[in-house]
């Protein structure tokens, strides 16, 4: 069964805009065809009534609605923030605000080598890069008790266009933040990180595996079917100790 987002009134439906030719006047074929998919994506429509900052929030939202990755209480590390979707996702379901004063309040740390504008309830670090030692000094000394329970990743390489290039910096991206995790993630935390599919990814299927009790591929609604796009969630942190030794 297909996940739709949900706003009031019930489920988006797609509208046509009839507009849209006009505006499609002096650019390219490509331009146009990605102007017309965009006009007409639900998630995008979604995105602007929910208040959200772009479309991947519904990607987040449909992946902890399957899998239970969020709750209230819980200390989030969100990386490649930017525009800072996911951390508005964060913070609504980790109560980071504490609007909800019968749940335990959360914490939420942004960290993107972009601009991300201020959000209630998250800590942004930011223009910085993740995989800076100053950053993760940073990181360590934001974070309550030093620790993330969840490390979120949605961060993508600058593509080049040259697909097997995109794909092995995004897989060592995503290898550096498994390298992270054994001073920041708390035992039993849970990691949940973008990729591409391609040669390297049982590379970090692997790794992962080692790390973690439970891993799989997740692949939500909101990605575009033509993406190479897939998210590896990672669960029960062994804290760096690898697999348990029969």
């Amino acid at each position: 069964m297909a996940w739709y987002p949900k706003f009031v009134g019930g489920p988006l439906r797609i509208q046509r805009f009839h507009a849209a030719a006009c505006r499609c006047k002096g650019r390219t074929g490509a331009e146009h065809l990605w102007l017309m998919r965009h006009l007409k994506d639900p998630f995008v429509k979604a995105a602007k009534v929910e208040n959200y900052r772009c479309r991947s929030a519904f990607k987040l939202l449909e992946m902890n609605e399957k899998h239970h990755i969020l709750r209230p209480g819980l200390r989030v590390l969100d990386c490649g923030a930017a525009p800072g979707a996911w951390s508005q996702v964060a913070v609504q379901r980790v109560n980071a605000t504490g609007t909800d004063s019968s749940s335990p309040v959360g914490y939420v740390l942004g960290v993107d080598v972009l601009h991300i504008f201020p959000l209630e309830g998250a800590t942004f670090l930011c223009p910085a890069d993740v995989t800076d030692p100053r950053t993760f000094q940073r990181i360590l000394e934001l974070l309550p008790g030093g620790r993330a329970d969840v490390i979120l990743s949605d961060m993508a390489p600058n593509a080049t266009g040259i697909r097997d290039l995109d794909h092995d910096r995004l897989i060592n991206l995503c290898l550096t933040l498994v390298d992270m995790a054994v001073d920041i993630l708390h035992p039993g935390g849970t990691l949940l990180c973008k990729t591409w599919a391609g040669s390297k990814s049982h590379l970090l299927q692997k790794r992962l595996t080692l790390e973690f009790q439970n891993t799989r591929v997740v692949k939500p609604e909101a990605s575009r079917k033509e993406s190479s796009e897939v998210y590896l969630l990672a669960t029960q942190y062994r804290g760096g100790k690898g697999p348990t030794q029969q």
